[in-house]
């Protein structure tokens, strides 16, 4: 099983400015990744975002590790309009062809107005999803959806959305924790969604019931009012171990990438993480 690192994983890191987008690569090659996905990019003053993509993906190939993926921001049901977003997402395609990224990952939608029930909203996702695919095919890139941000992150309303566009080409970065966001079982979310997986994030959560006190610090709250806080892949209370197996015995070939976002020290998380990831892959 081939497992690479998000750089958000480094985000500890990157805001406090000891590391840079560019140091992390030599530093996730070091630790033993196998690729690297990046989470937009941070583009230097003076610079186009083409061309610091273009940099971003020498310095990957100098150290011989390649980009596995782009995760950039979206929202179909934007205020800005349809046509605006998909415009604005198609291009973001155009830097994911120059970093070298096979795919691209994308959100469907954040503001979700009163008015808008998920049954709704659907032709709308879909209809964005499927236009900015459409593009992306033209450049050789699979685009995807995550579980992700709450309206679109249980894994039936995932499968619905994939459904909708109805493509090949289109499909689900499946993260392994992010169903716990919105109180889902994983084992039940990941074996649904894996006939659509393009990409996989590995994500471990601690998790308190919501009945319970409020821990603090470092805690969220679920869509059900239960508690989350990052942790290393293997300590929090995600059933990661049993997901992988099943990913393992579904056929499943390309990467999965190590998503760190805990309140330890970032190099510690995703290097324990790491370890402990290649044996649950074993």
């Amino acid at each position: 099983m081939k497992i690479g690192v998000s750089s958000y994983s480094f985000n500890q890191a990157l805001q406090s400015g000891r590391e840079t987008q560019l140091s992390i690569i030599s530093k996730a090659k070091e630790m033993g990744f196998d690729g690297i996905e990046f989470v937009d990019l941070d583009v230097p003053q003076g610079l186009t975002e083409a061309e610091y993509a273009s940099i971003v993906r020498e310095e990957c190939e100098k150290v011989g590790l390649p980009v596995i993926a782009y995760t950039v921001s979206a929202d179909m049901l934007s205020d800005s309009g349809l046509d605006s977003e998909v415009e604005r997402v198609c291009k973001k395609a155009d830097i994911a062809s120059v970093l070298g990224a096979g795919c691209m990952r994308h959100d469907a939608a954040w503001s979700v107005k009163d008015y808008y029930t998920f049954e709704n909203a659907l032709p709308v996702i879909a209809k964005g999803c499927r236009a900015v695919n459409d593009y992306a095919s033209s450049l050789g890139i699979v685009t995807m959806i995550e579980n992700h941000g709450y309206f679109c992150q249980n894994s039936l309303r995932v499968e619905k959305i994939i459904s909708s566009v109805n493509s090949v080409n289109f499909g689900a970065l499946i993260d392994i924790g992010n169903f716990t966001c919105v109180d889902e079982n994983c084992t039940d979310a990941v074996r649904r969604l894996l006939p659509f997986a393009k990409h996989i994030h590995a994500k471990d959560f601690h998790i308190k019931s919501g009945s319970e006190f409020n821990p603090g610090r470092g805690f969220f709250k679920s869509g059900g009012g239960n508690y989350l806080r990052g942790a290393v892949i293997g300590q929090g209370n995600v059933p990661v171990y049993q997901c992988v197996q099943l990913i393992k015995n579904s056929g499943y070939d390309s990467f999965i990438s190590v998503e760190f976002e805990g309140v330890e020290d970032c190099f510690y998380g995703i290097e324990a993480g790491l370890e402990n990831l290649r044996k649950m892959s074993e």
